[in-house]
């Protein structure tokens, strides 16, 4: 289960009520947002030990949310089962194949599955519809500030870097010798903050998504659970699945997401686009940019 259809609007519910739950029912409502494809199959005192709570937390969390009971909670989690939410194509042979290779086929294997189930689940998981709604405010903004460090400062910069060719007034942040909170220093409700990072996450993120909020900003995050703090704060949120054989997160999920948010952006745009990216490339092609193919 991908945390759609019916069990959607349980995690939903979870997200919106996060701040008035106890900080013991929130761990709960974390393992839930975390793990959803347990609910369905767990005993509440199952799902207890695993989340390291009283069974009691999580009957308290399921009422304070709505529902008269654990069970009554678990039920649209068990329907999402039932009806098969989870559907992924029958790669077996192929990574058994890989791994039958000798040496280091194996970690092949294991990273090819990672990097197609990390695709797989971050897109199941995602509507259109949200994305639309996230490439219009982008559209309709003055600037967009796209932020990320570490690893994602890069995902932040190749993003920046290719809604250039067709777009301007996008900044990656932080820019160097900066702090990405000077940087959204005039920012105002005109603008979008695109922000990115996954566990653990990073405190500089979740201040300037904070400071970017409390200055009007639209906000959107990128992030690896439902409970990350960048993805409550967000007025578009999209979960990343980011899991690797490795010690690093992997970044597959989220630089496949950010280009499918550049296109639903040119999509959404007005036709000026087309002339603007025709123009950026037939520049490049003048400047000797590119090397020119024999005709």
């Amino acid at each position: 289960m991908n945390g759609t259809n019916v069990s959607s609007r349980v995690l939903d519910r979870l997200t919106e009520e996060w701040e008035t739950l106890t900080p013991e029912a929130q761990k709960a409502a974390r393992y839930v947002l975390e793990n959803p494809a347990d609910v369905g199959v767990s005993t509440v005192r199952e799902i207890a030990e695993a989340a390291n709570v009283k069974p009691n937390t999580f009957v308290r969390m399921a009422r304070q949310v709505g529902f008269e009971g654990y069970e009554d909670f678990r039920a649209p989690f068990r329907e999402a089962i039932r009806k098969g939410a989870a559907s992924f194509p029958d790669r077996a042979r192929w990574l058994q194949d890989i791994r039958r290779s000798g040496d280091l086929g194996g970690l092949y294997a294991d990273m090819a599955e990672g990097a197609i189930r990390n695709l797989e689940e971050t897109f199941a998981r995602i509507d259109a519809e949200a994305l639309k709604d996230a490439a219009e405010a982008i559209w309709a903004s003055r600037q967009v500030f796209t932020l990320g460090v570490g690893v994602m400062n890069a995902n932040a910069r190749n993003f920046t870097y290719l809604a250039s060719t067709g777009m301007t007034d996008f900044h990656a942040i932080p820019r160097p010798g900066s702090t990405a909170v000077d940087d959204l220093a005039w920012a105002d409700a005109r603008d979008v903050l695109i922000a990115m990072t996954c566990r653990p996450y990073r405190a500089e993120v979740v201040e300037a998504v904070r400071i970017a909020r409390d200055q009007g900003l639209t906000i959107v995050a990128l992030s690896d659970s439902p409970a990350s703090p960048i993805i409550r704060a967000a007025h578009h949120g999209f979960i990343v699945a980011a899991d690797t054989p490795q010690f690093f997160p992997s970044s597959v999920s989220t630089i496949a997401l950010l280009e499918t948010l550049l296109s639903f952006v040119i999509a959404v745009a007005s036709e000026e686009i087309v002339e603007r990216v025709e123009t950026f490339h037939r520049r490049r092609h003048q400047l000797g940019i590119y090397t020119e193919e024999p005709e």
